[in-house]
Parts: structure tokens; C-alpha cells; sequence
């Protein structure tokens, strides 16, 4: 299997499966000098990890990272950085049942198709459990970006789960951290529990929307045409196991826009242009205007749920399976920390192919 790989100077690869004995990252191109720590990445992965409250997985995994090397007294050396991630509560035989079948809306079946192998243990390395190396990757493109840039924040939150969307004058940052949902919207929390309780106990699950927003970033990084910003973004993204949609500021409501409102007025304020609005989500032609770069993506429910569902055998023979085991009942909740881990990856490789290319070359305003 190839295509483990993204990035361009800043490149992870990651590697391991869900019921393996680990998994991890490896990241090239990370410059020397940056300080890394495994607390420091520790706290990435433990808001990602399984089992924190009742509206995710109760597999329980510490998720305790390790860093194998290029990493010395605290510092990045340049030279590749190995993480690695030891599973330690897999339950294998949950799975047993599932081995001759494939799970409707999961990568069994094309799997299957395209290698004539697969892993039923939770998925192999189509589990959801694969995010946890980037999420570590995530947190030494962090701890880059905070050395090279210490104004830039990213910060990611969910917006809607399944029906039932955020109201956007409510929203409070600082209600991120307080709930179990990573949602800006305090009054959202009470409803999202009741309809996610009621999901779970019918052996259900639901999907999410994810908004990740960086803000401090300068104007000028990405490029117009095959390297734009946007583009990167949204294929990390898309990568993301059970992200079936990406938006970059708008995004789809655009089309529903005129000219006139779409626009972002320009005018100059006293330490470069101010926009009037941000529909543009940051990016013009590809390019970080300076504004926040905003990106959007929608998870599709879990697929491994206890509602029995039709299917077929690898004999073709047709079939109903009930999925065993532990599970997400809104795997988009642990995909929050994800998304701002393929952020800040982008932008970091960003960063570095502008200082590469272009330097302090960029034109002046004003």
C-alpha cells in the first residue's frame, strides 16, 4: 500500500494499524532548533484520545507518544523525526464476526477490491484510530509554526452534529474547552447530549461538521496555481478517515451569493489592507490574504453500529451484520483535534516553501 506520505517540505508519513502492536509518524523536513518535548505533544493527543466521556469510544488507550529520534536535549536536529504510539487495549476478537463480512459505509469492501487483503481488526489501517499519528505530527508542526510565527493560533470546534446546527451568536471560544463536544455554543451542549444519548442506546450513530480557524498568519503563502493554499488544505482534510465534504470559508453558500455580497471590500488600515468580511475564508487565488483561514469539513456517521444492516460475504452471499465492539457513536467529536493536526501541518510546509521560494521579496501596500 502506497500514499502514506503528505506534504511537501514539511512530509509525514504515517504508519502502524488499529489493532497492531503501534503506530506512528514519520516527519522529514522538520527544521532544527524547534522544541519538542513529548509533554508537548502529549496534550494534543490527549484530547484526542478514546474513552474521555461517554459520547466516544470507550476503548481505552493512553496514547503516550514516544520520540524515537531526531530530537536531542529538547530540540529538533533536522534530521527525521520518528513517533510512536504503543496500542494497548485492543480487543481483536470483537471483530471475529465481521471477517467474511463487509460493513456497509466502511472501507471493507474496497479494500478488499483493490488489495485482496484486508484487516478486519477494527479496520487496519482504515480505522479511525490512524488519526492519533497526525495528531502527534500535528503537535511538532505546532510547536514549528509557534517558533517561526508565535502569533499564529489555530483553533478547531464542531458546529453541527447530525440536524441540529450551532447558533453563531452565541459562539464563545472560551466554551471550547468546557464541554465534551469542542463546541463554541454553550446552549448547543444540553441538546447534542440528549439527542447523541438516545443515538447510542439505539445502537446508532451520527455525523458532524468541523470548523478548524488560524488566525496570525501573513499574506502570501501558497500559490496560484497546482500549490494553493486552499487546495492542500482541503486534500488534508479529505483525508481525514470519514470526511466525505470540505469548505474553505463559504465554501457551498457561495454559490448561493451575489457578486456585490461575496466581495470582500478592501480598505487600508494603519498596518496593511483590512477586508470587511471574510467569505473568502482567507484565501484569494489561492494565497493567505492575512485574514483567518478558515476551513470547514463534514464527518459521515460511524459506520460500525449494533442496527443490524444488510450485506454480502466475500462468497457474495447475501447476509445482515451487527458490528461488535467499541465505537464512536459521533466519531466527529475526536475529529476536532485532527483537523487543526492537518492545519497546522499545511501551514507549516507552507511557511517553509515561502521562506524557500520567495523570501522577504513579497510587494508592499502603503
Amino acid at each position: 500500500m502506497s500514499l502514506n506520505s503528505f506534504g511537501h517540505l514539511f512530509r509525514v508519513t504515517t504508519w502502524g494499524e488499529s489493532h497492531g502492536p503501534a503506530l506512528g509518524a514519520t516527519i522529514d523536513g522538520c527544521p532544527p532548533g524547534v522544541p519538542v518535548e513529548p509533554a508537548d505533544l502529549q496534550r494534543w493527543l490527549d484530547r484526542r484520545k478514546p474513552g474521555q466521556s461517554k459520547y466516544t469510544t470507550q476503548r481505552r488507550e493512553a496514547d503516550a507518544v514516544e520520540i524515537l529520534s531526531g530530537v536531542y536535549e529538547g530540540r529538533s536536529t533536522g534530521t527525521p523525526i520518528q513517533l510512536m504510539i504503543r496500542n494497548t487495549d485492543q480487543r481483536s476478537k470483537d471483530y471475529g464476526d465481521i471477517a467474511e463480512k463487509f460493513r456497509p459505509g466502511h472501507a471493507d469492501i474496497t479494500y478488499w477490491q483493490k488489495y485482496g487483503i484486508r484487516d478486519p481488526r477494527g479496520g487496519g489501517r482504515s480505522s479511525a484510530r490512524e488519526t492519533a499519528a497526525r495528531v502527534a505530527a500535528g503537535g511538532v508542526a505546532r510547536a514549528a509554526l509557534n517558533m517561526l510565527l508565535p502569533d499564529v493560533k489555530i483553533t478547531g470546534y464542531m458546529v453541527q452534529m447530525g440536524p441540529h446546527p450551532i447558533d453563531r451568536t452565541r459562539i464563545d471560544l472560551a466554551e471550547i474547552d468546557r464541554n465534551p463536544f469542542w463546541t463554541p455554543d454553550a446552549q448547543a451542549v444540553e441538546l447534542w447530549a440528549g439527542y447523541l444519548d438516545a443515538l447510542r442506546k439505539s445502537g446508532d450513530s451520527v455525523g458532524a461538521v468541523i470548523e478548524v480557524a488560524a488566525s496570525g498568519l501573513p499574506a502570501g503563502l501558497g500559490a496560484p496555481v497546482y500549490g494553493k493554499l486552499d487546495t492542500d488544505l482541503a486534500a488534508a482534510c479529505m483525508s481525514i478517515n470519514a470526511v466525505k465534504a470540505v469548505e474553505i470559508g463559504d465554501g457551498m453558500a457561495a454559490a448561493a451569493l451575489t457578486g456585490s455580497e461575496n466581495a470582500d471590500e478592501i480598505s487600508m488600515g494603519p498596518d496593511g489592507p483590512i477586508y470587511s468580511s471574510n467569505h473568502a475564508g482567507g484565501i484569494l487565488g489561492g494565497i493567505s490574504t492575512g485574514q483567518d483561514v478558515v476551513v470547514r469539513f463534514a464527518v459521515k456517521p460511524t459506520s460500525s453500529i449494533l442496527t443490524p444492516r444488510k450485506t454480502i460475504t466475500k462468497s457474495g452471499e447475501a447476509t445482515e451484520i451487527i458490528t461488535k465492539g467499541r465505537h464512536d457513536p459521533c466519531v466527529g467529536i475526536r475529529a476536532v483535534p485532527v483537523g487543526e493536526a492537518m492545519v497546522a501541518c499545511v501551514l507549516l510546509d507552507h511557511v517553509l516553501l515561502h521562506r524557500g521560494q520567495v523570501g522577504d521579496a513579497g510587494g508592499r501596500i502603503g
